[in-house]
């Protein structure tokens, strides 16, 4: 038999952010309890910023009956000289009887003991208590909080308690507080216990009335209908973050969006500082006119009342002195321009200095990059050798420079972005103020990318002395720690690297750099990086072991033949062709690489051997254009290798005919290491 069953653990205000980031895992919770206790039944779970709510539509009245059964240690083991040993009386405590109600049966040959019970199921009533300690007790909000003289923690101090199997209140209390049948509505309706008569009322009447709405994704809709309404009436956009539009629904009972406006003098401001400022302290949504960040917002409100003026009175007032502040650290900043005096006190990290011994770092490795790729830079700038070298310079000194300034002291996550703006404002060069903007692109898998191959390697520069800094140090990823984020620092050279069409010999690069840091294993960072770059590239994982068992060294080029050869692999007919090839790998194995193959067409028996190194000659001496057609045109030897097979025997008893023949096969396998090892290939 089942019963609708309804928890309510009413608290104060959760906080937004830390219940957001537990709250799969405060369902996954239960879920595991009721497996647990053999209670397995359909379940939701909503919350509002004052409650945590489960609802079970048909929850069992009772455990389903379980029958233990249980293999003991052999009787030649439970059993010496007629006296019960140690296991033999350790399984019949585990089993909670005594060694004579034990009994026997026969396991692999062997008589052992044996023990069988009939365990009826508990009534659910019996076991919510317990459940219920344990569901609230799994939920690591991180801080928690201790209430009046209570020893026990939870994110915030929990005021009432209802659990309600139909009708029937069931006895369980929590923190000091036993359940009853009463809840609480929004507090502007009603501050006083409301009474629920039956658990059917609960939210289509007694919440619903009294202004609660249940559940997230209902407000949530309301707040995205509300926004829609509001940009139709008034011409608008409105930013729809979803990380602030989860935050909003999950402190709102009931949501209003209002429509507010602040002073035009404000947009002097950069608009990131606008929408910062109103995001992080205010949880407002930016508004757009046109494109461009308006002199508006939209505040959701969670109040209850006839006339929101004053709501929105209220929040206008709020917002006008953080701008005030934002438009006064502008201008000083302005005023005070883009110095970096200051930034030898700021430790970067023990072992390797200050921040401007990071500048001074970075400045050397952005200047042998920009060596490297002089004339990609100069053919996009437009400039001379010695202009760019006194521009990227000029890009990495400043790139930190904000750090100082006060609109950075107050938003930390506008660092970078000030700068470009301070840089704009202060007249320098566009490739300067548009590096500094992107030095830390891209901040993650799938964002933007630096828009010029001069930014891109201000970014590669910046990243590649925190990667080699932090494992000169020590400080190394293990597991899945990674608190300096190397990982996403590796994955973001390598997409820069692929975009910008860039050479880039991991080895060669990372020892041309060394000599600015402290003694390190060299390897294991070639080593992690070479596992960054497995990760990153999107193509069968077979594919990119074969193109780096190939010796590879270059990131763009592996990237480029992982893509060629993946592209031929996925095709539907590889799989019955790569057969051929397979064969041509393990004959291979016996022959040394290392060595010039040499073929001696005069040693020739078969007409097909002939053919085939003629057309494997043919093929190898033409240019191409990729690595896709020269590999769609090794693999076209396909007809003639399966011929070869079928009228050669390449392991002739003659020694030279079968060196000769191996030596064949070498070539051609050879030629495809070039580019991959195809014996890695796996499909």
């Amino acid at each position: 038999m089942t019963k609708p069953l309804l928890i309510e653990i009413g608290v104060e205000e959760l906080p937004a952010i830390p219940l957001l980031k537990i709250v799969k895992n405060i369902e996954k919770s239960w879920k595991e309890l009721l497996t647990e206790y053999r209670l397995e039944s359909a379940f939701e779970f909503v919350y509002t910023p004052r409650r945590l709510v489960l609802r079970h539509e048909a929850m069992p009245l009772k455990q389903a009956d379980k029958t233990v059964e249980l293999v003991g240690p052999p009787m030649m083991v439970a059993l010496r000289d007629g006296e019960v040993t140690k296991a033999g009386e350790g399984f019949a405590r585990k089993c909670g009887v005594s060694f004579e109600e034990l009994g026997r049966i026969e396991n692999k040959g062997k008589e052992c003991l044996y023990f069988k019970q009939e365990q009826k199921g508990l009534e659910s009533v019996t076991l919510l208590q317990e459940m219920l300690e344990k569901w609230l007790g799994s939920m690591a909000f991180g801080k928690m909080m201790r209430w009046g003289s209570r020893k026990d923690e939870f994110i915030r101090p929990i005021r009432w308690v209802q659990v309600r199997l139909e009708n029937d209140v069931v006895d369980v209390e929590l923190f000091g507080v036993k359940s009853d049948s009463k809840t609480y509505v929004h507090r502007m309706v009603n501050f006083d216990a409301v009474e629920v008569a039956n658990i059917d009322e609960y939210d289509t009447t007694i919440l619903a009335e009294g202004e609660v709405m249940l559940y997230p994704k209902d407000r949530e809709a309301k707040i995205l209908a509300e926004f829609e309404a509001l940009e139709q009436e008034h011409n608008i956009s409105i930013e729809r973050d979803k990380s602030l539009l989860d935050e909003v629904v999950a402190i709102t009972e009931n949501p209003k969006a209002l429509l507010g406006s602040f002073d035009e003098m404000f947009l002097e401001l950069p608009p990131e500082a606008i929408i910062a400022s109103m995001k992080e302290h205010q949880r407002y949504f930016p508004v757009f006119e046109d494109g461009k960040l308006f002199n508006k917002f939209i505040v959701v409100s969670n109040a209850v009342t006839d006339d929101y003026s004053k709501v929105v009175a209220g929040n206008e007032r709020v917002l006008k002195p953080r701008l005030a502040d934002g438009l006064f650290f502008y201008r000083n900043d302005l005023k005070r321009g883009l110095v970096t005096d200051g930034l030898e006190k700021i430790t970067f990290m023990d072992g390797l200095g200050s921040l401007t011994d990071k500048i001074e770092r970075e400045k050397k490795i952005a200047l042998r990059l920009l060596e490297l790729y002089m004339e990609q830079v100069r053919r996009e700038t437009n400039k001379s050798e010695d202009e760019l070298r006194e521009l990227m310079s000029e890009a990495i000194s400043l790139a930190k420079a904000d750090l100082t300034s006060e609109m950075v002291y107050e938003f930390t996550e506008l660092q970078g972005l000030m700068g470009y703006y301070y840089a704009k404002a202060l007249g320098k060069d566009e490739v300067v103020y548009q590096a500094i903007k992107e030095q830390y692109f891209p901040l993650g898998e799938g964002a933007e990318l630096p828009s010029s191959t001069f930014s891109a390697i201000v970014a590669m520069a910046i990243k590649l002395d925190t990667l080699i800094g932090l494992f000169s140090v020590g400080k190394i990823p293990t597991g899945s720690k990674d608190p300096f984020a190397l990982r996403r620092a590796v994955n973001g050279i390598v997409r820069i690297v692929i975009e910008y069409n860039l050479p880039f010999k991991t080895k060669e690069i990372i020892e041309m750099l060394n000599e600015l840091y402290a003694d390190y294993d060299v390897e294991k960072l070639i080593s992690f990086i070479v596992e960054r770059i497995k990760k990153s590239l999107d193509a069968n994982p077979s594919v990119i072991t074969a193109v780096l068992e190939s010796g590879e060294q270059d990131v763009n080029e592996i990237a480029k033949k992982v893509s060629a050869l993946n592209s031929i692999v996925a095709t539907n007919d590889f799989k019955e062709q790569f057969s051929t090839f397979k064969r041509v790998a393990n004959i291979s194995k016996e022959v040394n690489l290392d060595n010039e193959l040499t073929v001696d067409k005069s040693l020739f028996v078969e007409p097909i051997e002939g053919e085939l190194y003629n057309e494997y000659i043919s093929t190898i001496s033409k240019e191409y254009d990729s690595y896709e057609e020269k590999l769609s045109a090794m693999f076209a030897l396909k007809p003639k290798l399966d011929n070869y097979f079928d009228d050669v025997l390449v392991n002739a008893e003659d020694e030279a005919l079968k060196n000769n023949r191996k030596n064949m096969i070498g070539s051609i396998y050879k030629s495809f290491k070039e580019i991959a090892d195809i014996k890695e290939i796996t499909i």
